[in-house]
C-alpha cells in the first residue's frame, strides 16, 4: 500500500437513501506522515488504526489541517471497517486522544457510550434566536449544552443561525453549544434537531453524538422517551447534510442515564 491509498471510504450516519452524514477515510496502518496522508486522501476526516484486536482498537484522527483528539464519526467508521474484517467482537473499547470509549454493536449499528446525562430546566431570554420557542434546558454529558424546543420541524428547518446571538446566549447560560429540537420527523424519527456551536469553533454540526445525547437527557427529564423500547431515532437536519442517529438509553427517575449514541456506517465508492 502506498502512502496515498486508503483501505476504505465510509459514509457515516447518513439517512437511508439520502446523501448525508459524514465521509470518513480509513487507513489500516498509522505509519509515515499521517498529516500528509490525510491531505492526500481528499476526505474531510481520516482515521488511522494504530492497533486492533478482538477487544479494542486504538485510533488517531485527522482533518486536512490538524490532528483531532477524537471523533465519534471516525470511530464508527473504523469499527464498521474492522467488523467487516472479522477483527472485533460485539463489544470493544475505542482509544482516541488518550480517552477510552466503550462501544457495542446493536442491531447492525455501532453505538458509543456517551455517559450519564444530567438535564435541568433553565430560564433564559431566548428572543435573540428570532424564533418561537417552548422550554429550555441545560443538559450535560462531559460539557453543557443549551437545549431549546421549537414548535415543529418546519420551524426547525426555517431557522437561520446567527453566530453572535448563539454565542451570547451560550455565555449567558454557561453552556458551550445550542440544540434546537422538535418532535417527530421524516423516516420514522422520534425527534428532529439541529446543533450549533460557535463557541466550539463551528456554526452548525451535521452529526453530533454528544449533543444528541444531551437531547436524550432532556427527553428523559420531561417524560418523553419512548416506552416499550430503550432505543430512539434522531434526525439531525443541518441544511444540505442530514444525518440519522440512534440512541440507546437506560431510564432513570430523574432522566436518562447511560446513553449510547451511534448509527449506520456504510462503505462507499472511492
Amino acid at each position: 500500500m502506498t502512502s496515498t491509498e486508503t483501505s476504505a471510504l465510509y459514509r457515516v450516519l447518513s439517512p437511508p437513501s439520502v446523501e448525508g452524514g459524514k465521509t470518513v477515510a480509513i487507513f489500516p496502518t498509522a505509519s509515515g506522515d499521517l498529516q500528509a496522508r490525510t491531505a492526500q486522501s481528499a476526505s474531510p476526516l481520516s482515521v488511522f488504526i494504530e492497533s486492533a484486536d478482538v477487544s479494542g482498537v486504538s485510533l488517531r484522527v485527522f482533518t486536512p489541517t490538524k490532528e483531532r483528539g477524537s471523533s465519534d464519526s471516525g470511530a464508527l467508521a473504523a469499527l464498521a471497517f474492522l467488523q467487516s474484517q472479522g477483527t472485533l467482537l460485539d463489544v470493544a473499547d475505542v482509544t482516541m486522544g488518550g480517552e477510552v470509549m466503550p462501544a457495542q454493536l446493536c442491531g447492525g449499528e455501532w453505538l458509543l457510550k456517551q455517559g450519564d446525562v444530567t438535564a435541568r430546566a433553565v430560564e433564559a431570554d431566548l428572543s435573540p434566536l428570532g424564533v418561537d420557542t417552548g422550554g429550555a434546558w441545560v443538559a450535560s454529558v462531559s460539557r453543557p449544552n443549551l437545549v431549546v424546543e421549537v414548535a415543529d420541524v418546519g420551524t426547525l428547518d426555517a431557522f437561520t443561525p446567527d453566530a453572535d446571538a448563539i454565542s451570547a446566549l451560550n455565555r449567558a447560560t454557561d453552556t458551550t453549544g445550542l440544540v434546537l429540537f422538535a418532535p417527530g420527523g421524516e423516516g420514522r424519527a422520534d425527534v428532529s434537531f439541529r446543533a450549533f456551536g460557535p463557541l466550539k469553533g463551528f456554526l452548525e454540526d451535521g452529526a453530533s453524538s454528544n449533543m444528541f445525547a444531551c437531547l436524550v437527557g432532556v427527553l428523559g427529564v420531561t417524560g418523553r422517551l419512548p416506552t416499550g423500547t430503550n432505543m430512539l431515532r434522531g434526525a439531525q437536519r443541518m441544511p444540505g447534510a442530514p444525518s440519522r442517529l440512534t440512541a440507546q438509553f437506560s431510564p432513570a427517575p430523574d432522566g436518562a442515564a447511560d446513553v449510547w449514541v451511534g448509527g449506520r456506517a456504510e462503505r462507499s465508492a472511492r
